[in-house]
């Protein structure tokens, strides 16, 4: 596999940088440039990493821990990232929803530029269900799995002894999944609709048991 690195091309980008592939490591690296193919020499630029803070939402409870990444690593809300914090040895993955750099909020930055990291726990997660039985009667429910755990429009999910039909599935995005077979990750979704199950209904079948 080629390593493809960002630097300025002498040719076609001398103050911009762009997608270069690197030919040759070492001493002496050689680079071509993707945009118009022109090999040339390159410095490389030596890795180095940033501690960043980040706070860490798991339930109702947010901490602050501390963990490294190289100084070029590209951050983005709504991109996943490991936390691993030596001096508590907590490794979590966490969702980015939040960034701070230069005392403002930003979409988007690297590493170096970052101050605080803000994030969501997604190795396990707590799913809501708004349950409608019958016409007019509605019931929030709960579930605790892991952030990998599928949710799938059109199956059964129980919860203790209640079996649930899922109608429609709204994801953190704001988006809806209504469509039989569409499948969320726990980790994106913001809420459930489904509704209860009678005992003895053929409909939809049972996927699994609880979790």
């Amino acid at each position: 596999m080629i390593r493809e690195i960002e630097i300025e091309c002498p040719s076609c980008s001398p103050q911009e940088e762009v997608t270069h592939e690197v030919l040759k490591e070492g001493q002496s690296p050689l680079v071509r440039c993707t945009e118009c193919g022109q090999v040339h020499p390159a410095k490389m630029k030596t890795p180095k990493n940033v501690s960043l803070k980040v706070i860490v939402s798991k339930m109702d409870v947010s901490n602050a821990f501390k963990t490294e990444l190289d100084s070029e690593t590209v951050l983005q809300v709504d991109d996943e990232l490991v936390v691993d914090d030596e001096e508590s040895g907590m490794v979590c993955p966490i969702l980015i929803t939040s960034l701070e750099a230069g005392g403002k909020r930003v979409n988007a930055g690297r590493a170096e530029e970052i101050e605080t990291v803000w994030g969501r726990a997604i190795d396990e997660v707590t799913v809501k269900f708004s349950a409608q039985e019958g016409t007019e009667k509605t019931e929030v429910i709960e579930k605790r799995v892991p952030g990998d755990y599928e949710f799938v429009v059109g199956a059964e999910e129980k919860i203790g002894n209640t079996r649930l039909f899922i109608n429609k599935i709204k994801v953190r995005d704001g988006l809806f999944r209504s469509r039989k077979g569409d499948v969320v990750l726990a980790k994106y979704v913001k809420r459930i609709f489904a509704r209860k199950k009678r005992e003895g209904s053929g409909q939809g079948g049972s996927r699994r048991g609880p979790w």
